[in-house]
């Protein structure tokens, strides 16, 4: 199915939001983005819905809509939520798993062992944990992890231009998809929750941002 004006709108915009680009607290003006796109009101006013959805976007009384903010609060509620429901997934998607889904998962962690950029990395980062949930066959949970991936990735990008960004291990995963090959879903989820719970650490009291192990 092709790609709506809105649909483009908003995947362009959630990829400047999660890269940096469009930092937290930046307006999304509604005229300028249509002017850019070429588009009528309509579709960027669904874009920023979509966006919304997404919690990479907030509307503001009188300020209009904004990229929502990156402080350690909201860190802690995407975290949270993902450790609940990607551990769930795993858990139903375990024993679902054949051959094709082992090659994916493989193909994911591969893709993130070679990768020499951020953004090489992150995209394999999402495609694991995307691969690793999709055999549980659960369409409405699936949706939302994908959204908490890229509110996700927005602390990963912020962790690494603070801390800067080098090549490193996918031990963690690796760990996760052997267990996940002996069909030792107990072990997976255990690993995985503590491997997403990683991310807590970004931010102290003091909201300073430090580095991280590789989520």
């Amino acid at each position: 199915m092709a790609e709506t004006i809105a649909e483009r709108i908003a995947r362009v915009l959630s990829a400047r939001i999660v890269s940096g680009e469009l930092a937290p607290g930046t307006a999304l003006r509604q005229d300028r983005i249509a002017e850019d796109f070429e588009a009528s009101h309509v579709p960027v006013r669904e874009a920023f819905q979509r966006l919304k959805a997404q919690g990479l976007a907030v509307a503001e009384p009188r300020r209009g809509m904004r990229v929502a903010p990156l402080d350690p609060t909201s860190m802690m509620e995407i975290v949270e939520i993902r450790a609940r429901l990607e551990p769930l997934a795993l858990k139903v998607a375990t024993p679902l798993m054949n051959a094709t889904a082992f090659e994916r998962i493989e193909r994911a962690l591969v893709a993130g062992e070679a990768a020499d950029t951020m953004a090489d990395w992150e995209r394999a980062n999402q495609s694991f944990h995307r691969e690793l949930a999709a055999p549980c066959r659960m369409p409405r949970l699936l949706a939302m992890i994908d959204d908490l991936q890229l509110a996700s990735a927005r602390i990963i990008f912020a962790v690494h231009r603070s801390a800067g960004w080098q090549p490193g291990s996918n031990h963690a995963h690796r760990q996760i998809f052997n267990a996940v090959k002996r069909r030792d879903a107990v072990r997976a989820v255990a690993l995985l929750e503590s491997h997403i719970r990683m991310l807590e650490r970004p931010a102290g009291a003091d909201g300073a941002i430090t580095a991280l192990p590789d989520t």
